[in-house]
Order: structure tokens, then sequence, then C-alpha cells
């Protein structure tokens, strides 16, 4: 390997930390990306829908009912970064069938839902969150899910 240069999964996750720079969540900043054959087709961060106050504006609903992470996503007015990334590659007209998904934190049960109908095949994550379920569905699907570990710790 030439020096200094990222192995595939390292180089697509600090893209995906880059990503997650952009986000507008007040609780945790999440990137999300979608790679086929080594191609990035969609990113996506967390963060109030397009035209929207953002929660710095309008503060967080979930922090001031102190609800714990990973629950009661629908009092959230943000997207996830999975989400969003599924969208761009809709809204570009980019299929996503067959593609990995990166993302700096371990999917929940509503993004799973969504990135299994959406035909991704695989998951590569670092962070950890909340939500065994995700990872049972994940299962059933047969979609592989790996826990990045970067080579830099």
């Amino acid at each position: 390997m030439e020096p200094n240069r990222p192995e595939w999964d390292s180089y697509f996750m600090e893209i995906t930390h880059v990503v997650a720079r952009r986000s507008t969540c007040l609780r945790r900043q999440v990137g999300a990306i979608i790679v086929l054959d080594k191609r990035i087709l969609a990113t996506g961060y967390n963060g109030a829908p397009s035209n929207l106050p953002h929660c710095g504006e309008v503060g967080c609903l979930r922090a001031k009912l102190k609800v714990p992470s990973g629950e009661r996503h629908e009092l959230c007015r943000g997207l996830h970064a999975e989400q969003n990334a599924i969208i761009q590659a809709a809204l570009h007209g980019s299929s996503i069938k067959g593609a990995t998904l990166y993302c700096t934190h371990q999917p929940c049960v509503v993004c799973a839902k969504m990135i299994i109908n959406a035909g991704i095949v695989e998951i590569v994550y670092e962070g950890e969150y909340p939500d065994s379920l995700s990872q049972e569905m994940f299962d059933q699907a047969g979609i592989k899910v790996r826990v990045f570990r970067s080579d830099k710790k």
C-alpha cells in the first residue's frame, strides 16, 4: 500500500465524518454516505427538513422533555442522516440498489426499515446507538452489518 493512502473503508468513513459536520442537530451529529462500486452516490446528515428552522433556532423538544436517546423519534423535527441520504438519491434519480451505507452511528429501527426497502445490502458504522431491533431486522433481511474500527486508534 502507498504511504498515507487510506483503505476504502477509512476513506469513506472519513468523508462520512465531514458530512456529519453539516448536521444541525443539537444532540448528536450524524453523517451518512451511500456508496456503490467505490463511488459516492448520495450523502446525508441529520437536521430539519429543507427551508424549515433548525433546532438551534427553535430548540430541541426531545431535550426539553428529557427523552432518552433512541426513543420517541416522532418528537424530533429532524430527519436522520440515513433518511436524508436515501432521499437525496431519490431526488436526484440515483439507484442505490446493491449499495453500501457508511454511517457515523448505527442506524435506528426507523432508518433500518428504509434501508432494507431501498435495496442497500451492507452497512458500515462506527458509533453505537441504543437500538437492538434495527440489528435484528438487518439480520432477518440478510443485510451485512460491519462495525468500522479505525486504523488510527
